[in-house]
């Protein structure tokens, strides 16, 4: 009777060790976080997230970017109350932030290392990768503050307009580039999670 009850208890753990690594659950990359998957170019973004000039009443100077995750766009504020806007992707439940910092770096075709952080929670990743068309980052990337996030680019166009990321605000690559030619580092970067009243 006792030899049953372990063979049971060992068949529940084996199952239960199963479950708890099988496809559908933590081992899954986070959407966008796919090394070596190549762009999808012809993707045609919503209206909505494509980039546009707007009309944009702000107290910021101009040349800074503000980026609201609800919204899930990006300004760049122009004078005379305009701005570009680009459409992002932000992060996901509880990887959203808000805050104020400034450009510390830029980078074309920036290499990826992924940080601590996401390697614990997604163990198979790259602990590095080369920059070029298959890397996460993009075509750009910009650093913000001594963070680990970052404005860049995406090897997923699809992922425009949603709350994915692990934190950082992606583009696409055309866009990405727009932004990274019209901005400096030590740019002022506001970080808001509701619109300017």
């Amino acid at each position: 009777m006792t030899t049953c009850r372990h063979l049971i208890l060992i068949l529940m753990a084996t199952l239960g060790l199963m479950l708890a690594v099988a496809p559908g659950h933590a081992q899954q990359p986070d959407v966008g976080d796919q090394p070596g998957l190549l762009p999808d170019d012809s993707v045609e973004l919503d209206p909505e997230f494509q980039k546009q000039a707007v009309y944009y009443r702000t107290t910021e100077a101009p040349g800074t970017i503000i980026i609201s995750t609800t919204e899930r766009h990006l300004y760049l504020v122009q004078p005379g109350g305009r701005a570009i806007r680009y459409g992002i992707g932000v992060g996901r439940d509880g990887f959203q932030w808000q805050g104020l910092l400034n450009i510390t770096k830029k980078a074309e075709w920036p290499d990826w290392t992924p940080p601590p952080e996401m390697i614990q929670r997604q163990p198979y990743l790259p602990r590095f990768m080369a920059g070029g068309p298959g890397n996460p980052l993009g075509a750009r990337a910009m650093y913000l503050g001594t963070t680990v996030y970052r404005i860049h680019g995406t090897n997923r166009p699809d992922t425009i307009g949603t709350k994915v990321s692990s934190g950082c605000f992606r583009l696409v690559n055309a866009d990405v580039a727009d932004l990274y030619d019209r901005v400096l580092v030590g740019t002022k970067v506001v970080v808001r999670q509701k619109p300017e009243l």
